[in-house]
């Protein structure tokens, strides 16, 4: 088993390697997404890749964007070099899909759509760009190497101090959250559920292609209210926090994911 981050040490990766010191069965290796003979070298004898290229730091540059891509591209191409490996699981975001400058106007945000790269890098939405850029990546190699992928495109990730540990890349996703909730293509998801869809990805056959994972489209006060108390303290409560939400507007839900629900209660998804 392998973990990395493109820089730094998250929470989870130490949780990891207190399982290490308890589990005798677990390896762990030290790994730079970077170093494309690190992934040859953690990836022998393994199965299955689950593949989270998410910064620590948060995505406040261009540059990010460039050692993201670089980073899914040696991912796919170690697995593509592995023959133990049987399945790629790629974490992306809804981020990849949502972004664009008619997105208000088009009734169902599927996984067929793509953020548009120009639009992001015009609104300089590093984190849009960076999953946008390097899931493309990842499929188009995967393709050509014909290595059997899966992507996961989750919404923002919640739960118990999921955005206090995270709060660079948190607040990356939500740059832009005021359109999004507009356009009703603001969701969220628990930490939980999108770690059962990456397992369930993984082990169902049938699993292919994309997976949008989320469990509320924020598209209402009252819904925005919720979500800005999961987040707090990162994102202050409004002054009007107390007040009974009445007659507040209800803007169109655009986010589909009945593929995702397919995978989950039928086990098949194509």
């Amino acid at each position: 088993m392998g973990s990395s981050s493109l820089m730094g040490e998250s929470v989870l990766e130490e949780k990891i390697r207190d399982m290490e010191a308890n589990e005798e069965r677990l390896e762990v290796y030290d790994v730079d997404v970077l170093d494309y003979q690190s992934i040859l070298i953690s990836l022998n004898n393994c199965n299955a890749v689950f593949c989270c290229l998410d910064n620590p730091e948060g995505y406040d540059e261009e540059k990010e964007v460039d050692l993201e891509v670089r980073g899914a591209i040696n991912v796919v191409e170690a697995c593509a070099r592995t023959e133990s490996i049987e399945k790629i699981v790629f974490s992306s975001s809804l981020t990849a899909a949502i972004w664009r400058d008619n997105i208000g106007t088009q009734k169902d945000v599927d996984e067929k759509c793509w953020s548009d790269l120009d639009f992001c890098l015009k609104k300089k939405l590093w984190h849009a760009l960076a999953k946008t850029q390097s899931e493309k990546a990842a499929w188009a190699l995967a393709m050509d190497r014909m290595v059997n992928m899966v992507s996961v495109n989750p919404g923002l990730i919640v739960g118990p101090s999921v955005a206090q540990h995270n709060p660079r890349p948190t607040m990356s996703y939500l740059k832009g959250a005021a359109q999004m909730y507009e356009n009703g293509v603001l969701a969220y998801v628990d930490v939980e559920f999108v770690a059962d869809v990456h397992i369930r990805a993984f082990e169902d056959t049938s699993a292919c292609g994309r997976y949008f994972c989320f469990n509320q489209i924020v598209n209402t006060e009252e819904e925005a209210l919720k979500l800005v108390q999961t987040l707090s303290p990162l994102i202050p409560m409004p002054p009007r926090h107390e007040k009974e939400m009445q007659g507040s507007e209800v803007y169109e839900e655009r986010l589909r994911n009945k593929k995702l629900n397919k995978l989950v209660e039928a086990g098949f998804a194509c």
